[in-house]
């Protein structure tokens, strides 16, 4: 016993036993360290305040210079200078696995629906298989949105997008 109540312990102390209860896939646990390798420039095992601005930037959280600050006072180095590897990946965990995926659909779906119509569709996806390297033909194409397009307009909208994305298809 740390001789602390729940709600008497330091932020750095909560953040940290929020961390350990944290479970997220070990492919994005790869890609937070793989942030964390190409930021870490001078290979000592350690970012600064830049380069952990730019590694979250990378892993999708556009950080506001105080609560980079922060991160680097709760879990940095003593002197709050730097993180470490183990440090920036409890912290990218935890700020992974509090994300709202339905929100990430969403930026998703917008991703895809390059002209902003609100739908998907055959072209978006011909544009998004291309740009992945895929070679679909068109009857694929459209039998995926065919499978998909819960409302028969042609195309998949936001709504049937989050629901193929909740689905796990």
């Amino acid at each position: 016993m740390n001789g602390y109540s729940t709600t008497q312990r330091p932020v750095g102390v909560r953040l940290q036993q929020q961390q350990q209860q944290v479970k997220i896939s070990d492919d994005k646990i790869d890609e937070i360290k793989e942030a964390f390798g190409l930021f870490d420039t001078n290979k000592d095992g350690f970012i600064d305040y830049f380069e952990l601005k730019v590694a979250m930037r990378a892993l999708g959280f556009d950080q506001k210079k105080d609560e980079v600050l922060r991160v680097l006072q709760q879990c940095g180095t003593d002197d709050g200078s730097k993180i470490g590897i183990d440090g920036f990946v409890k912290v990218m965990s935890a700020m992974i696995a509090a994300r709202d995926p339905v929100e990430e659909y969403k930026k998703a779906f917008k991703l895809i629906d390059e002209g902003g119509s609100g739908m998907i569709t055959a072209p978006n996806l011909r544009r998004i298989a291309r740009e992945l390297g895929e070679n679909i033909s068109e009857d694929e194409i459209q039998a995926m949105i065919d499978e998909f397009d819960l409302n028969n307009d042609g195309a998949i909208d936001e709504n049937e997008f989050i629901k193929i994305m909740m689905s796990g298809h």
